[in-house]
């Protein structure tokens, strides 16, 4: 019966993004359309997105005009009201606070349930700190329409805390988690095997402490810096790379499609997430690439913030970095790569790391409140 009820119920997935690497917005995809809901995931083309892999469910990407500023959020809600204004939908799932104008109008108009899934703590992102007008505009979008929401979650709990204490809300955590696999040693690494892979994974974005890591790699031997990921500021690092002579130290692979991302990470040394403290957003984050690192077993060095840092020290599978400088990184990293006796007892801990912290425990809370959203 459940069942049946499910297959009659059309979901609209809605997200900012080109699609192309966001792993929680496919998994929830993916878990729903499994579960026996009709499935359509929007989210927009860009002049540099790759064609799409093929998928269990629709979607959509929409060209837009304007790809960045106040513009293209505002053509972008104008477009997705009108998409969903004349599309068959039960469920409204919005992504984010810059999803969330068109869908919750929408809700509205046509009556619709609407579940909201915050990826981050939108108005406490570091593009939004230092420009008060515009993080007016967007708290007062948030002031508006968040307490009106019943079906709500997000990543963590300190963002789910924050939430609930600022507008009575109940936001449930569901974690940003990979599926759970098993290493296979059937693929050749795609790195010298001469060199300690560093990697970072995600977007190349201010506050992500990628400048600092770039100029530690002066002081670290025997290795390489990888990052895989496109964003605002991926030039500014290639030509610090440039500047700093290191190009035989640092590689940059651009944004990888995230069902081909295990098979780099899988052949790092270390794995790093060294967000800035440049917001609540940053000091709350609890980011995928932590978990893709441990499902790949990989040992890490993060961020001292709540979230990252209670991970690490429940399993012990890294450490806390506390480098004010960049020589004092290097100094952290060479001695992480060097302790054999320490690594060998992460990369133990992470075995077990892999086996609990896997999107097949998380995807029954979201299946829960999405049912809980229908009754």
């Amino acid at each position: 019966m459940l069942l049946n009820t499910r297959m009659k119920k059309r979901i609209i997935i809605s997200v900012t993004n080109d699609l192309i690497s966001d792993q929680r917005v496919h998994k929830i995809a993916t878990s729903l359309h499994d579960s026996g809901f009709n499935i359509i995931l929007i989210g927009r083309k860009l002049k540099k997105s790759i064609s799409l892999d093929s998928r269990k469910y629709a979607t959509k990407r929409m060209s837009l005009l304007f790809n960045r500023g106040s513009l293209f959020y505002a053509e972008y809600n104008f477009r997705l009201f009108f998409l969903l204004l004349f599309s068959k939908v039960d469920i409204l799932l919005s992504n984010d606070l810059d999803s969330l104008p068109a869908n919750y109008l929408m809700s509205k108009i046509r009556r619709k349930i609407i579940v909201y899934d915050s990826h981050e703590y939108f108005t406490e992102v570091p593009e939004l700190v230092n420009r008060p007008k515009i993080k007016l505009i967007w708290s007062k979008i948030e002031q508006l329409i968040l307490p009106k929401l019943k079906n709500t979650y997000t990543v963590c709990e300190s963002i789910a805390n924050e939430y609930n204490t600022k507008y009575n809300t109940c936001f449930q955590v569901i974690r940003n988690v990979p599926r759970s696999r098993k290493i296979s040693d059937e693929v050749e690494s795609p790195f010298p095997n001469n060199k300690k892979i560093i990697l970072y994974q995600g977007a190349l974005n201010i506050g992500r402490g990628l400048e600092q890591m770039i100029e530690a790699m002066e002081y670290i031997e025997n290795s390489l810096f990888v990052l895989i990921g496109d964003g605002d500021i991926s030039e500014k690092l290639k030509n610090l790379v440039d500047t700093k002579h290191l190009n035989d130290k640092v590689k940059f692979l651009g944004k990888i499609p995230f069902q081909n991302l295990y098979k780099y990470t899988r052949f790092a040394h270390l794995g790093i997430s060294l967000e800035e403290n440049m917001g609540l957003n940053y000091y709350f984050s609890l980011p995928n690439k932590l978990f893709d690192y441990i499902q790949a077993e990989v040992p890490v060095l993060v961020s001292n913030f709540p979230e990252m840092k209670n991970i690490v020290d429940t399993y012990k599978i890294g450490a806390i970095c506390n480098a004010k400088s960049s020589t004092e990184l290097a100094m952290q990293i060479n001695t992480i790569l060097e302790d054999k006796t320490t690594y060998n007892l992460y990369k133990k801990n992470l075995n077990i790391a892999a086996k609990e912290l896997v999107w097949e425990n998380e995807e029954k809370n979201l299946l829960k409140l999405i049912e809980k959203s229908i009754l």
